[in-house]
């Protein structure tokens, strides 16, 4: 039901994640991490309906109670992933100075990305934030969640 993967979080510290499962249990062939992908065949029949409602996000709350996240900010990324990119895209390391969210500029502003290319760009909206963070950006990212969540408008 649940699925604890290991995320980079402030300072590079990792931290567990709490989600709810919605890939088949063995989606990663040798412990290797893969980008998800839009039509992903390794996510259930289930899986599809709790990503697309972002209920698999909730058990989230539970970090962000004991202070590994808050609830807006960069999303926090898979320690493979993250090893990887910091040696292919300048200023990468410069997210992880600030805590992990879990609703982000990034993912409003930008499709979702399966690509060190989108990786890149997706790391301009955060650098983006954490820049220019205030009460009113959060406030404008915790709106235009709650609209993609309730009324389904297309995330990214």
């Amino acid at each position: 039901v649940f699925y604890h993967p290991d995320r980079v979080g402030l300072n590079g510290k990792i931290f567990r994640l709490h989600k709810f499962r919605s890939m088949v249990t063995d989606a990663e062939t040798g412990g290797q991490a893969q980008w998800a992908k839009t039509d992903d065949d390794r996510v259930t029949g289930l899986g599809r309906f709790i990503r697309k409602t972002r209920i698999d996000e909730l058990p989230q709350l539970v970090n962000i109670l004991k202070g590994e996240m808050s609830i807006i900010g960069p999303r926090p990324e898979r320690l493979q992933f993250v090893q990887h990119l910091k040696h292919v895209i300048p200023f990468y390391d410069e997210r992880h100075r600030y805590k992990p969210g879990l609703a982000g500029w990034a993912q409003l502003r930008y499709p979702y990305g399966a690509s060190d290319e989108d990786t890149r760009k997706k790391l301009e909206y955060d650098l983006y934030y954490i820049k220019n963070a205030s009460i009113f950006l959060d406030f404008v990212i915790l709106i235009e969640t709650i609209e993609v969540v309730i009324w389904g408008r297309e995330a990214h």
